[in-house]
């Protein structure tokens, strides 16, 4: 046996009746999660999914996105993971572009998938809660190698449309096993989590480190601070995983959860934006736990640096690379600079991807032999410790979600009263980023910012939606015309721009 379904067959034999995951009043062994895996498995084979194919998957997070993930990759497919927000534009390309076969969707919210379905000749599943059939055999994994493709991770950048970056089974078991080392995860941790799976963070990051040191993973949906903290105490968990939003917002939960009830709780993993120092120490001061943040991408599975508990925190530093992996700054000849230098962050190590799907040139663009260059700017002290400078990409990071805002102005431009259009990340309080929309209407041309924000509703996910709007006669410009969106002021956008409420009928 090889591959990522390695782990479940592994503690399944060894440990049987440890806790394994948990979500809600439901809970499953290690052996009856090897069961559900294998009841999805008999499932989708019967529906016709073989090895090799891809296999969409647009369900939130839950014991069932588990068994049938697990399943998937069990079975030598390949699941590509996707936000349940997504629209049908959204997962028409996810579909056309990975070449999708089969999809699995859930019963709450599934029009969009339904729809996509309908015009592609799907084939579909339907989850619901304890949907998954109990086996009528005992099927074993396919046959996988590690350099086999495990996971599409659709990843926008600034050149056009998301692109596939391709995780291995050997990549998901690096992440897991290089964070389980750097976390000191053992077999009796158990992490709770409100984070989304079909994200690299929470299915890469959290829930293969977990499975990794055989621990258990409790699940919370939707993220409810006042009841993560519950959950925290109720189920004695070890650690927690979030972003830094959701610790500010457990700080301020109106609960009654107190220290005393969290003496389990030793560790709080972040990750997805920066971490204010400031959050992390109350959060220590009032419950216990220490919080570490680390730095990765999509294309690193989620992770690549991580701080350490045994080690001083150096102030705004993401900490050093993970165990098994390397840092490296380049500079833009792609030659290694020395230490505190300024340059593009690259990184190396058995959690980087493969590539990106179907894009050799993309794939070249961002290699170095075997240095992935990550397109962030950051700089590197006498002991490995980084720190992130700026962002090469033209990235937002709202409340932990990555929103690219090529992909944001590319259906801006298709709106017939928009001449030009820029979107920025500008500075929020809550979220750390808030995404904003600069647009110039066309000539004699008339626009409502509540009508153009149901206008992008219908045609991207939620999160993705600029919540403020500034319309300006002309965009920044320099001497060849690209727009300069380093000479918009994020912060007067963010205090003065318009932030509308959704129209009742969004324009044409």
């Amino acid at each position: 046996m090889s591959g990522t379904a390695e782990l479940m067959w592994r503690w399944a034999d060894t440990t049987p009746d440890a806790p394994a995951l948990r979500e809600g009043e439901r809970s499953w062994t290690f052996a009856q999660l090897r069961t559900g895996i294998r009841g999805a498995m008999e499932e989708l084979t019967r529906r016709g999914v073989r090895p090799g194919d891809r296999v969409l998957l647009v369900v939130p997070t839950s014991a069932e996105f588990v068994l049938t993930y697990h399943a998937v990759l069990a079975l030598g497919a390949t699941a590509v993971t996707v936000n349940p927000l997504c629209t049908q534009r959204e997962l028409t390309h996810f579909v056309q572009d990975a070449g999708c076969t089969f999809a699995i969707g859930w019963h709450e919210g599934s029009q969009a998938l339904t729809a996509t379905a309908q015009e592609g000749g799907l084939a579909t599943w339907v989850l619901e809660p304890g949907c998954v059939p109990h086996p009528e055999g005992s099927p074993e994994p396919a046959s996988v190698a590690t350099d086999d493709p495990a996971v599409l991770l659709y990843t926008s950048g600034t050149t056009g449309a998301p692109k596939g970056a391709i995780l291995t089974h050997g990549n998901l078991l690096g992440c897991g096993a290089s964070l389980a080392e750097a976390l000191d995860l053992g077999p009796r941790e158990s992490m709770g989590t409100a984070l989304p799976l079909f994200h690299v963070f929470g299915q890469s990051s959290v829930m293969f480190t977990v499975y990794t040191a055989g621990g258990c993973l409790s699940l919370q949906r939707p993220f409810d601070p006042a009841g993560l903290l519950r959950m925290a105490a109720d189920e004695q968990l070890t650690a927690v995983a979030g972003v830094p939003t959701m610790w500010n917002a457990m700080l301020h939960a109106d609960t009654d959860v107190a220290p005393q009830d969290l003496t389990s709780l030793r560790l709080a993993c972040s990750g997805g934006a920066a971490l204010p120092l400031e959050v992390a120490k109350a959060f220590r001061e009032r419950f216990g736990a220490v919080v570490l943040d680390g730095y990765g991408l999509s294309e690193t599975a989620g992770a690549a640096t991580f701080n350490r508990a045994d080690l001083p925190r150096k102030e705004m530093s993401v900490g050093r690379a993970l165990p098994g992996g390397a840092l490296a700054i380049f500079d833009d000849d792609r030659n290694q600079l020395p230490p505190g230098e300024t340059g593009e962050v690259a990184i190396a190590g058995p959690y980087v991807m493969s590539g990106y799907w179907q894009r050799p040139d993309a794939t070249a663009a961002v290699f170095e032999g075997e240095w992935f260059l990550t397109g962030d700017i950051g700089r590197m002290d006498e002991d490995g410790d980084l720190w992130i400078v700026d962002r090469k990409k033209d990235l937002v990071i709202r409340g932990g979600y990555n929103v690219y805002p090529r992909e944001v102005e590319e259906v801006l431009y298709g709106h017939p009263d928009i001449r030009e259009a820029a979107v920025i990340g500008v500075p929020d309080e809550r979220l750390g980023e808030e995404i904003a929309a600069v647009v110039t209407p066309q000539p004699g041309a008339h626009i409502e910012p509540a009508a153009l924000r149901s206008w992008l509703e219908e045609r991207l996910a939620a999160y993705k939606v600029p919540r403020i709007y500034q319309l300006v006669e002309e965009l920044p410009k320099g001497a060849t015309g690209k727009i300069l969106k380093r000479a918009l002021d994020r912060p007067t956008i963010a205090t003065s721009g318009e932030r509308p409420a959704r129209a009742a009928t969004p324009t044409t």
